[in-house]
């Protein structure tokens, strides 16, 4: 058995360092960099969504539970089911206060449940975190870790089948999930009857592309250093 490898998801690192920083911690809990990952099964998908979204909560800041909508313990049972290898160091998340999501993460997580596809802790554990990182700017997928939108369809389309396939209109996620949120409640979100009518079909259904958070974070470090050494 190879040696359990220790890792503080929670680490500082300087300037210089961080935009290497998030492809070294997904490289440590699943082995390989997020660009030669091996998402061709399922099992090695889930670990691939679980890895991204765990990289994108710490490369936030602050509490992993709030930044994951996990609580202390669902992320040390998530750890030590998908990642036994490494070794996280956790003493600080686990002793820190209970987090509390707000009635709009909860709502979110709650019709996500509703909607699961499959069995087992990964379900529940996906349903918190997509909700609590759909508050973040951004699009979903983005916010996720995720490397494109691809990968948040199936990830949906696996665990959350019954929600995913309502959206036939390849509506944006976000909006996508509000507007099920408001049918459930008996709201009207939208402000014209058919989407093409409404001067906010682009909010709705424009397209999501985009750099992936990792590469967002590359681009914030590099673009500043390089206009230093211009000014020098």
């Amino acid at each position: 058995m190879s040696e359990a490898r220790s890792l503080s998801l929670m680490a500082a690192v300087d300037t210089n360092s961080w935009m290497h920083w998030g492809i070294e911690t997904y490289r440590l809990l699943t082995g390989a960099p997020p660009a030669d990952s091996d998402i061709a099964t399922d099992s090695n998908f889930d670990r691939h969504i679980l890895a991204s979204i765990l990289v994108a909560a710490t490369m936030d800041g602050g509490s992993l539970p709030e930044k994951t909508g996990l609580s202390r313990h669902e992320l040390a049972a998530l750890l030590e089911q998908y990642f036994p290898s490494v070794e996280v160091k956790l003493a600080e998340q686990l002793s820190a206060p209970k987090w509390e999501g707000d009635d709009e993460i909860t709502m979110l997580r709650d019709l996500l449940l509703k909607q699961r596809s499959t069995e087992g802790d990964i379900g529940s554990w996906l349903a918190a975190m997509i909700a609590r990182r759909a508050i973040e700017p951004g699009h979903l997928w983005q916010a996720l870790g995720l490397r494109n939108r691809g990968e948040l369809f199936r990830l949906l389309s696996r665990h959350f089948a019954p929600l995913a396939t309502r959206n036939v209109n390849n509506m944006r996620w976000k909006r996508f999930f509000y507007r099920m949120l408001c049918e459930n409640e008996g709201l009207v979100m939208c402000k014209a009857p058919v989407c093409k009518q409404c001067d906010d079909f682009n909010l709705c259904f424009g397209e999501e592309s985009g750099e992936s958070r990792m590469a967002e974070r590359r681009r914030d470090v590099l673009l500043p250093a390089a206009r230093d050494r211009r000014c020098r």
